[in-house]
């Protein structure tokens, strides 16, 4: 079994159809969770996943999961990610992970070979946060980390709530979340960074998985003629959101070791030319591998905000979006990923994770473990997002044998 390969041409040919739903020119992505593209995406993979012989449950929050049967009843051995988009995404982002997760199966069914423990492929609802805040939403729920209620009342972007998209698309299941417990969980995922690339590596062993917070600020001030109101009268909360954008930018430097910062969004209303805004929306993006680290930035930086906000005269409200500590994945787990990459010839390192995954939902209940390959230009939600063919079947082909030294 060591020397058994995927079929590249296969995985690269769904990508390709699954990336046709909700086709971008250009060669991008957009199919945001719970729309209708959401769902032919979803139709497209169960359909796949029937044609494999998987046993497919869909629970309440639209998780679904196929099952392939072992030689034994027990918790499987479980990979997947997400097939939603950013709305301005591309073809691997959380698809690849799928994808080669179907490969798998497909490459044990073809060659006849039966595993010891059962295999789950998995894709999670809502996993990038585009649509419905937080991110990791689907597999939040499904390893408990995230109220079911709570998150089926969630409103969208759009002030459509996730209960009732749910129901629209049919994907509001009847199988309870949390139905079980994978045995372990390894994702394989493109880095969405630059470091493999530089460094000219083929795998990345993922240690963990940055601490995310996401915190909505709603400036309120006056508006105002913005040619006849002077300067030091002015209570302008378009002037506050900009210098929020800059303190962020300035307090990620300071703080350095990992520290990143996002403004996201900026929404001025009523955001014309010539008038002063009464109010605006900003959003900030804090990341860090270092749970004491992102507690400091997310002080200093509401420090600051208290302090201008008094200066300039205007009320700010914060809503929290997101907010998960940093995760570290099974030191076992990250070491067969490595030892596996190595054995087959690939170059690896062990790295961290920039970007939320749905592995770190699963990391506080079994082994879990990431495997990353290359993004081309380190891009990542962005139509030019690339990964070479070599490099997906490289991955997968990892992914296969982690798998198999799992369940066999």
């Amino acid at each position: 079994m060591n020397t058994l390969r995927i079929d590249s041409d296969r995985l690269g040919a769904r990508i390709g159809e699954l990336a046709q739903i909700g086709a971008l020119e250009g060669g991008g992505v957009c199919r945001l969770a719970l729309t209708e593209d959401d769902r032919k995406g979803r139709d497209l993979v169960c359909r796949w996943m029937q044609e494999l012989g998987l046993e497919i449950s869909v629970d309440r929050i639209g998780n679904v999961v196929g099952i392939r049967k072992g030689d034994e009843q027990g918790d499987p051995v479980m990979t997947g990610s997400h097939i939603d988009t950013v709305a301005t995404g591309g073809a691997y982002d959380g698809n690849l992970g799928v994808l080669a997760g179907l490969e798998v199966v497909q490459t044990l069914n073809d060659t006849g070979i039966s595993t010891k423990r059962p295999i789950a492929v998995a894709f999670f609802t809502n996993e990038e946060g585009a649509r419905f805040a937080p991110d990791m939403m689907g597999s939040g729920v499904h390893q408990g980390a995230l109220d079911l209620d709570e998150m089926l009342a969630v409103e969208g972007i759009d002030g459509k709530t996730v209960n009732d998209q749910l129901s629209a698309i049919g994907y509001a299941g009847d199988a309870a979340v949390g139905g079980f417990r994978a045995h372990s969980y390894v994702e394989l995922h493109i880095e969405q960074g630059p470091v493999l690339e530089q460094e000219d590596l083929l795998i990345g062993a993922v240690t963990g998985v940055q601490g995310i917070s996401w915190t909505e600020y709603t400036i309120s001030g006056t508006s105002n003629h913005a040619g006849t109101t002077p300067m030091q009268f002015r209570h302008d909360p378009g002037y506050v959101a900009a210098q929020i954008s800059v303190e962020a930018r300035r307090l990620a430097a300071e703080i350095g070791k990992g520290q990143v910062a996002t403004i996201g969004q900026i929404n001025l209303n009523p955001n014309l030319i010539n008038v002063i805004p009464r109010q605006a929306v900003i959003t900030v993006d804090l990341r860090n591998i270092d749970e004491a680290l992102l507690q400091q930035a997310e002080q200093k930086l509401q420090s600051y905000i208290d302090e201008i906000a008094t200066a300039e005269g205007v009320q700010v409200e914060s809503r929290t979006l997101a907010r998960f500590e940093p995760v570290a994945f099974d030191p076992e787990m990250i070491e067969l990923v490595e030892q596996t990459a190595q054995a087959l010839g690939f170059s690896c390192r062990q790295m961290p994770s920039g970007a939320g995954h749905d592995a770190q939902m699963f990391a506080p209940n079994c082994p879990t473990s990431m495997i990353f390959i290359p993004s081309r230009g380190g891009i990542s939600h962005n139509i030019r997002e690339y990964t070479e063919p070599e490099q997906l079947a490289a991955g997968a082909n990892l992914l296969l044998q982690v798998m198999l030294h799992r369940s066999t």
